[in-house]
């Protein structure tokens, strides 16, 4: 717009009858609706609207075309008028100059909206005004109004004033048409990645009806590979709309044609989209065919194939993850839970004990088919049925003829019901105290076929001792043990009756506590009876679960991130993305693998790059949820300690989420990192307040972690040293923690009396005004969180805080009187008469802030306590 004084000293008279006279060069900006503006000429403003929406002069139709919204809200209060507009809007849209056009469809989203919100009849004058014009334009031989018309569509859909009868019968067979095997070139390829953008924002029926089969022959389209790579980058979202069922029948043989196209890029592509599509698929395609062809472009000879397939090798493996054998899920705000289990007289057994979400328990059916160690998918066992599956030393992996038993159980539960026995198989019999082979210890077997005894399982956990330091042995040392105190409760519940013990089967109902020691990790009756001597076994073992639960080549790839040469080969960031997916790994694994990837969590959290450090440390709380409290005390805490004294870049990932991490450790445990509390408030940058601020947050929340001491001797001195900070903000949000340390404090009379003291010595009595404010926000904030019961503040603190009524400095009288009027003097609607009297130095204080001098102060003593018109932390 700068040079349009001289583009009109230079154009026809009638052009100063536009409405642009009197705008200069320098103008910001002018009224584009002048024109309609009554001139020399006698015409009405809609015959001004066609004399310069048609005009020789391109300049006049291009401001015509931008200033259609103004003209459109000028004429919406008559109908007729409203029409004759929408005309010249068709009419221009045939203009032949490309600019012209542009301008016309960049206002089309803008025009939508507007009549959208302002017209009744919307849909129809959208649709038969609008809608052709961005139809139209699709296939406009200029690649600028192409593009603006793609954009436009695409805003149109996701604002959605588009109907789904427009979107079938007008806009999908033109893309239909432009990707035809003879439609031109650029046409197509445009069409093509419009289609796959537009996929997102329409319905399963109509992608499957309309677009599917096209999506299909254009991933084969073997003239132009840039159709074929816009299809691979899109595949996840074409597998996501049309589900499973399309996915496994039409989509599948082309993603495995294009994961071995002869070009890198698509090649890439497919790799970057392989966790969308494999969520798509069930168990068994996912087991046996896209985990041999993730393999292949993890081994693609182009490294950036290898690439974008590590970066999404981590995120495929959580593709396996299975609810019921991890015992956690997502909830909808992004939480991983734990699936809580309850027992139901309708035979809905669906949850677990203690917290532990590796003891899930299914259905009785299902347990005659799989194992409660980690398996695949209840519905898709590994090959024949897992209850007898053998191991590669012959031994069964179950015990079929216990099915009668259980059958037994089913049909008289409410009668017979034990909480030891439902909640995990029972302990199975100990019927040999040794076991063959050559070079091996004696360990004694235990069987299903007679009760196991104190003393037998006894002599298991004594040959166990040497091997304590594998995990897999100390978790089955922990179940065992559990299963000692059952067994001798038993023994004692037996002697006191004797008909109850048969009825409750030979294993006696331990206590929550053993219950929850007995959750850490499940055996199977042939992993108790073949129970192994030596720490190599046990790997095996642990192998083979494993491989029921991820392939193990792609167990193997992912430990290899960690390698200093795949840095070399691959990605400089490699570790980073390792980093990241390692909890989605972890909780695909469960907790009985950890060791798997205990020795690469160790790595990455040692790694040289801050980067790598940072993602874990931002993860650790999430990754504690999913190995429970005892892997996290021994594996995670050391690292978690280690990020303490990390940079800055690091610390605050731990910062972030200190409460989410400490709530999971014991309390002794816990206790230990009072002591640590002050170190966050040293940072490299002294100017970094916003990680004083987080702490401030954290500290809200991590209160009621602790007892009323720890926080009065503790976080109560970190509180007011953050209401002393130099930044407002950090004030700000400390203010709000004090007066929750005082909630705190106050269950404890005499540490509540001690703080509010120091409170008022503190603040009240603070030679700076900034302080005496500080009091005010905190009686205030004391009130509104009913930190302490009214009649104890009205004698001890709201005396003080009458007091800076008449303080000399006006930030701290407005406090005073927001505090009243809002908060305190509306407690006394609520409370008893006692309290009443005792508001009447209040109220009178109310109104002589009424009168007060400053009117800032006078505003706050008259505001409607239920009207928020200011922030007043701009004057802390």
């Amino acid at each position: 717009m700068a040079g349009l004084s001289l583009y009109f000293e230079d154009g026809h008279d009638d052009l100063d009858d536009f409405g642009f006279d009197d705008y200069g060069s320098e103008c910001d900006g002018i009224r584009i609706t002048a024109f309609l503006d009554a001139g020399q000429d006698n015409l009405t403003p809609l015959g001004r609207l066609e004399k310069y929406a048609f005009s020789e002069n391109v300049f006049n139709r291009q401001i015509v075309a931008r200033g259609l919204l103004d003209v459109l809200r000028e004429f919406s209060d008559n109908e007729n008028d409203f029409i004759s507009v929408m005309e010249t809007v068709a009419r221009m849209s045939e203009d032949g100059e490309p600019t012209v056009r542009v301008e016309l469809m960049e206002q089309i989203p803008n025009i939508a909206m507007f009549l959208h919100e302002n017209r009744p009849n919307f849909p129809e004058a959208f649709s038969r005004y609008l809608v052709p014009i961005v139809v139209r334009y699709l296939t406009d031989p200029n690649n600028q109004v192409r593009k603006t018309s793609q954009a436009a569509l695409l805003v149109l859909l996701e604002q959605g004033l588009m109907s789904k009868t427009d979107m079938e019968g007008k806009v999908c067979p033109v893309l239909l048409e432009l990707t035809e095997p003879s439609s031109d070139d650029d046409y197509k390829i445009e069409a093509v990645a419009i289609m796959c953008k537009l996929v997102t924002m329409l319905s399963k029926d109509t992608v499957e009806h309309l677009l599917l089969l096209r999506f299909c022959e254009l991933c084969s389209d073997v003239k132009l590979f840039q159709v074929r790579k816009v299809c691979a980058a899109n595949f996840g979202e074409f597998c996501s709309i049309v589900g499973q069922e399309a996915t496994e029948k039409l989509l599948m043989p082309k993603f495995f044609d294009l994961c071995s196209d002869s070009l890198w890029g698509i090649r890439k592509a497919c790799a970057e989209c392989f966790m969308v599509v494999s969520n798509c698929t069930n168990p068994e395609v996912r087991r046996t065919k896209l985990s041999p062809l993730f393999i292949n472009l993890i081994s693609d000879q182009s490294r950036w194939v290898r690439q974008a397939a590590f970066q999404s090798l981590g995120r495929f493996i959580s593709t396996f993850a299975n609810p019921s054998i991890t015992g956690l899920h997502f909830c909808e705000d992004g939480t991983l839970r734990e699936i809580q289990k309850i027992c139901s007289e309708s035979n809905s057994r669906n949850a677990s004990i203690g917290g532990s979400p590796d003891s899930l328990i299914q259905p009785h059916s299902e347990q005659l088919q799989s194992t409660p160690v980690l398996m695949g998918p209840p519905s898709h066992p590994p090959e024949g049925n897992s209850s007898t599956q053998p191991k590669e030393d012959g031994t069964s992996l179950g015990h079929p003829e216990r099915s009668a038993p259980l059958s037994h159980q089913q049909t008289d539960e409410c009668t017979m019901f034990n909480s030891f026995n439902f909640w995990r198989a029972s302990l199975p019999d100990i019927t040999q105290e040794e076991t063959e082979g050559e070079g091996k210890e004696d360990v004694p077997s235990l069987d299903s076929q007679g009760p196991a005894t104190s003393s037998q399982i006894q002599k298991v956990l004594d040959c166990l001792q040497p091997h304590l330091d594998d995990p897999d042995v100390q978790a089955q040392v922990n179940v065992l043990s559990a299963a000692l105190k059952a067994a001798q409760l038993e023994s004692q519940t037996e002697d006191a009756d004797e008909s109850v013990s048969e009825s409750n089967g030979s294993t006696g109902s331990p206590t929550s506590d053993e219950l929850s020691a007995m959750s850490e990790l499940s055996l199977t009756d042939a992993q108790i009876s073949d129970l192994p001597s030596s720490s190599p076994e046990l790997l095996d073992d642990s192998e083979h679960s494993r491989e029921n639960v991820i392939p193990q080549q792609l167990l193997d790839q992912y430990l290899s991130m960690t390698d200093p040469a795949r840095a070399q080969t691959v990605d400089t960031e490699i570790a980073k993305h390792c980093a990241f997916s390692l909890p989605g790994v972890a909780l695909t694994l469960g907790r009985q693998n950890w060791h798997c990837l205990k020795n690469t969590y160790e790595t990455l959290a040692t790694d040289v790059q801050w980067k790598v450090r940072r993602t874990l440390a931002f993860s650790i709380h999430e990754l504690a949820v999913i190995l429970g409290d005892q892997l996290t005390a021994a594996d995670l805490v050391p690292i978690f300690n280690g990020f303490l004294k990390d940079l800055d870049e690091v610390r605050i990932g731990v910062l972030k989420h200190l409460y989410d991490f400490l709530k999971l450790l014991h309390a002794d445990k816990r206790r230990e990192y009072l002591y640590q509390l002050q170190e966050f408030m040293v940072t490299d940058n002294s100017r970094n307040w916003r990680f004083r601020y987080e702490l401030a947050e954290q500290l809200i929340l991590i209160i009621e972690l602790y007892s009323h001491s720890d926080v009065y001797n503790y976080l109560r001195q970190i509180a007011l040293n953050l209401c002393s900070d130099k930044v407002s903000e950090v004030r700000w949000i400390s203010y709000k923690l004090v007066s929750h340390v005082k909630l705190y404090a106050c269950e404890a009379h005499d540490l509540g009396l001690n703080f509010i003291n120091e409170l008022i010595m503190r603040f009240c009595h603070c030679p700076k005004w900034v302080g005496r404010q500080a009091f005010a926000f905190i009686c205030q904030a004391i009130v509104e969180e009913d930190c302490m019961p009214m009649e104890q503040f009205a004698q001890h603190l709201l005396p003080s805080l009458l007091s800076l009524s008449s303080d000399p400095v006006p930030n701290v009288r407005v406090l005073v009187a927001k505090a009243l009027r809002q908060s305190v003097l509306e407690k006394r609607k609520t409370h008893s008469k006692h309290y009443k009297d005792k508001l009447e130095d209040a109220c009178i204080t109310g109104c002589y802030l009424r009168m007060d001098k400053d009117r800032d102060v006078r505003f706050f003593a008259t505001l409607d306590p239920n009207r928020d018109v200011m922030d007043t932390a701009a004057l802390i």
